[in-house]
């Protein structure tokens, strides 16, 4: 058997399916408070920007754009922005940010990944930065490139875990991870396309807490509420190197996969 027999497309379906379902409109929803304004100064979208190329270019489409982190970020470089999201909060908040910063450039578009895009505008670029947790991702990518006229990207948090495994470890919650960018390149790689492979670093949620009672409450915000041998099999943790603990385990890593439409 060899890498050509692999049929990645179904291979990614059957893992995220093992992996549980992605967030729904109504979570997206509920979130979207918590992320009014858009993070357009951070490690993350700093870094990715960076690494955009707009020459020639004059429109994007941000798909999962959530309040705008990424739309803001490229308005003052390109007349007009697309963001694409499922969840109407997060679109209100894009268009109240967009307003409060004085940008008229950005568009919200309501789409799911699995609607018809049939009438999504083509652009110049096409962005789904840390929104590509998706059920079919040979779908998601034909729908990505189809809407770009020069230039893809996307990112993919490399290993599959939004937190440190040996959190889930010692809180005794292990669970299977996220299919991650080792797919998504197989499955371009059979569509044709030969992407460039990037990476940026970031903080992860749980880095900067002052002690293990900020730490262990921020812990059961995203696993659920820690029982007391959860806890203290947490605290061990900390306890076993609490300058590892203070970064919050292990940082993100986000692959950048992107690629160039032939004009």
């Amino acid at each position: 058997m060899t890498v050509f027999a692999i049929d990645f497309a179904r291979l990614y379906r059957d893992h995220m399916a093992a992996a549980g379902k992605p967030k729904t409109r109504e979570d997206w929803d509920e979130r979207a408070g918590k992320m009014k304004q858009g993070q357009e100064k951070g490690i993350y979208t700093t870094a990715l920007m960076g690494r955009m190329d707009f020459s020639d270019c004059d429109s994007l489409l941000d798909v999962g754009c959530g309040v705008g982190t990424v739309a803001l970020s490229a308005a003052p470089h390109l007349d007009r922005i697309y963001g694409l999201d499922f969840s109407p909060r997060m679109l209100a908040l894009l268009t109240e940010n967009a307003r409060s910063k004085g940008y008229s450039n950005i568009y919200p578009i309501t789409r799911a990944w699995e609607d018809d895009w049939s009438d999504v505008p083509v652009c110049d670029i096409v962005v789904a930065s840390r929104s590509s947790v998706v059920t079919d991702m040979a779908d998601a990518l034909e729908k990505l490139n189809s809407k770009a006229r020069r230039r893809v990207y996307l990112t993919s948090l490399v290993g599959g875990y939004f937190i440190d495994p040996g959190i889930l470890a010692a809180a005794n919650r292990q669970r299977m991870p996220l299919p991650d960018y080792l797919y998504i390149v197989n499955i371009l790689y059979r569509m044709g396309i030969h992407p460039r492979l990037d990476y940026i670093e970031s903080e992860n949620r749980l880095a900067g807490k002052k002690d293990f009672t900020q730490f262990s409450r921020k812990v059961g915000a995203i696993l659920g509420e820690l029982n007391p041998q959860e806890a203290e099999r947490l605290k061990a943790w900390y306890d076993a190197d609490p300058e590892r603990a203070r970064s919050g385990g292990d940082p993100f890593r986000w692959a950048v996969v992107s690629w160039e439409k032939s004009i």
